[in-house]
């Protein structure tokens, strides 16, 4: 590690010498009422229970108060606003975002975009022969009857381009309404279908252009428990014109005796470009392995289409493409760094399937397929690598060679029609690129679909890539971003983010909004710790369930490493974790209180005892476990960083964000959460609890909301750091 020089973040932003709002004006108090449950022989005790209940007017009341005086506080922290312009200034500093929706096979686009003012992403159709650009689907204009935003959940052009289904959610919700665009009018269909499934695969167009399929939740009865909103989904065939109502199920527990499945699994039917077969795909709830079968896309029309399987949950298949009569599989089957294999969509066999890319020393993430080939994601190093397949006989797998700098490298926007693949850059200090990959050429051109930002080649930060030993000698990569010259003397404001669930990987990313924390000598730092994907299968199985403590240990070993390095010390360090990774800043601010200055919990998973009784926690009990079972039970309560919160210990200041809306994480866990610390500190430190009404997950939120929540962060951590933005 090179010790270089430079001014600490400290010096140039002085001290600030009192909290923003007296203590008298302190936040509402909840009473305990505990409540003792009883899972094989141990007894836990849960003082909040009745926060459970978010519709009971003394809960809401108490939400609401606590909303109003954390807004109050972070809204009177000395330079919040001027952290906040800022962010804004970073955030806005390219004319515009856009992702891609299709590429045509005669250049023409479908894209989301968003203009740097812009609030929300809105749909487009570019004409490739006249560049000409026509604005198709603009949410900003639709509000719920109370004001409330609407967001694109999914959006997806019918074969022809003439039609264009697209999903709406408000308020991150993510209770999504699908309706149909007839882009030669403008104007939308009658057909609108509610309760749409579209979280693990969004509908599919058959070749007519005239029918789709998607997926669906079922209508509830008014006196239904919260656990069976996602259970009993099921897949269907929508003609153009008719009743969605007396839709086809055409893949789910009542109408496919031949495809077993649970009342927890997700069916879901996909259609790919140029091929004649149909896959219908059952998600096992939350985990990756997929359970797969095929049918010719004629057939789905018959009252009981005849599924052939392709494989199972024991074949270990994390994702497919399709090409033509083939289908391509990416397994951890004997192989925990993944391989691909091929086989027939007519007569399909996993066992007999041969392996056409067998694995390596990399991890590959993603397939896709291109006229020309299968595209491959491969991490290796904490960096992406794109390579490529071609389907010629004795092809071997070819890497893409990417323009200088350029630290990592995706391919996306595959389309089975045309040859080739768009190619992204990315690194963690600098603005990445769009390409467009020509096979013929082996080259890439850059393409005008990632403008240039005023802040995307700003010099003078570097990036660390260190490998930290945690508690049992496991070794943990750990990115560390800062500005060149700082001096590794401990006195650095330092936040550290992680996950660790899903086998989900925090890879590189520029975000220039992070210049606002790095420029002034602040230090960010991603930990990639067990129960991601960094190293494949076997890094993820290492942080999942039982092997959960992994995770959070893994977290506090990096933070050490950042003290003992001289980035930092305790005075100056927090962690932030979401959702899933609420479980990992929860249980490391709970086993080492003493090694943080503060944190952030944002939508997180703090109470896993009670998961399972929600909506969600039902299909992510392959992913955390169930009270059930005694090895269940010691996995989520180990887990539960709200059966860990002691009275009387000195935590650090804590702030908890959530919206209202969310339906991955209840917001009752952030609120029993926020209770219970508030009530168990004796460190004087603030505990917060932001909520906004407008927002769920943090699916959907706007750009106003994001810019504003990161500041109300950033300026709550500098202020508990004894720091000031100026």
């Amino acid at each position: 590690m090179k010790h270089l020089l430079g001014v600490s973040m400290a010096v140039i932003l002085g001290n600030v010498a009192a909290a923003p709002v007296s203590a008298a004006d302190g936040p509402p108090v909840a009473q305990p009422r505990p409540v003792v449950d009883e899972y094989f022989g141990s007894k836990v005790t849960d003082p909040y229970r009745y926060f459970e209940n978010l519709s009971d007017p003394e809960v809401k009341a108490w939400v609401k108060g606590q909303a109003e005086y954390a807004h109050r506080v972070l809204s009177a922290i000395p330079g919040r606003d001027a952290l906040l312009e800022r962010i804004r200034e970073l955030d806005e500093g390219a004319p515009y975002r856009l992702s891609v929706v299709r590429r045509w096979p005669n250049g023409d686009l479908h894209y989301l975009k968003r203009l740097s003012t812009e609030n929300l992403d809105k749909l487009y159709f570019r004409d490739a022969k006249s560049g000409h650009e026509r604005l198709l689907v603009d949410p900003e204009l639709l509000h719920t009857a109370d004001g409330k935003h609407f967001s694109l959940a999914f959006v997806r052009p019918s074969p022809d381009g003439r039609y264009v289904a697209y999903g709406l959610a408000a308020a991150g919700s993510e209770q999504t309404v699908l309706h149909v665009l007839d882009s030669t009018s403008g104007k939308n269909l009658p057909d609108t279908i509610d309760r749409m499934e579209e979280a693990y695969l969004e509908p599919c167009w058959l070749p007519d252009g005239q029918s789709f399929v998607y997926s669906r939740r079922r209508k509830l009865p008014a006196d239904a428990a919260e656990t069976e909103s996602y259970q009993r989904t099921y897949a269907c065939l929508h003609h153009l014109g008719a009743d969605p109502e007396q839709d086809a199920k055409i893949f789910s527990m009542e109408v496919s005796p031949t495809t077993p499945m649970s009342a927890v699994d997700f069916p879901a039917v996909a259609v790919s470009p140029g091929s004649a077969f149909a896959i219908g795909q059952i998600k096992h709830g939350d985990t990756n392995e997929l359970t797969l079968y095929a049918a010719a896309v004629e057939s789905l029309t018959q009252k009981h289409v005849p599924w052939k399987m392709i494989c199972d949950v024991a074949d270990e298949v994390e994702g497919y493409a399709v090409h033509g009569g083939e289908i391509y599989l990416l397994t951890a089957k004997d192989s925990p760094r993944y391989k691909v294999v091929r086989t027939s969509l007519a007569e399909p066999g996993f066992s007999a399937a041969p392996t056409v890319i067998p694995m390596g020393t990399a991890v590959i993430k993603s397939i896709a397929i291109a006229k020309d080939a299968t595209y491959c994601a491969l991490l290796e190093g904490g960096a992406f690598k794109a390579a490529r397949l071609p389907f010629a006989a004795g092809a071997k797998l070819e890497t893409i060679e990417l323009p200088a700098g350029a630290a990592s490298g995706y391919p996306f926007a595959t389309n089975p029609e045309i040859d080739g693949a768009l190619v992204g850059t990315a690194s963690w200090t600098r603005g990445g690129k769009i390409y467009s990959f020509d096979p013929a050429k082996r080259a890439l051109t850059e393409t005008d679909l990632r403008p240039p930002g005023k802040f995307d080649d700003v010099p003078g930060y570097e990036v660390a890539e260190v490998q930290v030993v945690s508690h049992d000698g496991a070794r943990v990569p750990l990115s560390i971003l800062y500005k060149s010259g700082i001096k590794l003397d401990g006195s650095h404001p330092t936040l550290v983010d992680g996950y660790g669930a899903y086998g989900m990987s925090m890879s590189a990313h520029f975000d220039p909004a992070h210049l606002a924390w790095l420029e002034r000598g602040g230090v960010l730092a991603f930990a990639h710790v067990r129960g991601g994907g960094d190293f494949g299968k076997e890094w993820h199985l290492a942080g999942r369930k039982s092997t959960k403590p992994n995770t959070w240990k893994d977290f506090i070993a990096c933070c050490e490493y950042l003290v003992k390095a001289g980035y930092t010390s305790p005075a100056k360090l927090a962690g932030e974790g979401g959702s899933a990774g609420g479980v990992l800043i929860g249980r490391s601010i709970t086993e080492r209180p003493d090694l943080f200055a503060a944190a952030i919990i944002n939508v997180g998973l703090s109470d896993a005892l009670r998961m399972e009784t929600t909506a969600n926690g039902v299909p992510n009990i392959q992913e955390f476990g169930t009270v059930k079972t005694r090895e269940g039970f010691d996995g989520l309560f180990a887990m539960s960083a709200y059966a860990h919160v002691k009275d009387g210990e000195k935590y650090p200041a804590v702030l908890l964000t959530h919206g209202i809306n969310d339906p991955r994480v209840e917001p009752w866990e952030s609120a029993k959460m926020t209770a219970r610390l508030q009530a168990a500190t004796a460190s004087g430190k603030p505990v917060l609890f932001r909520v906004d009404y407008d927002a769920g997950h943090g699916i959907g939120s706007t750009r106003k909301q994001r810019q504003e929540e990161r500041a109300d962060e950033w300026a709550f951590l500098l202020w508990q750091m004894g720091e000031t933005y100026r």
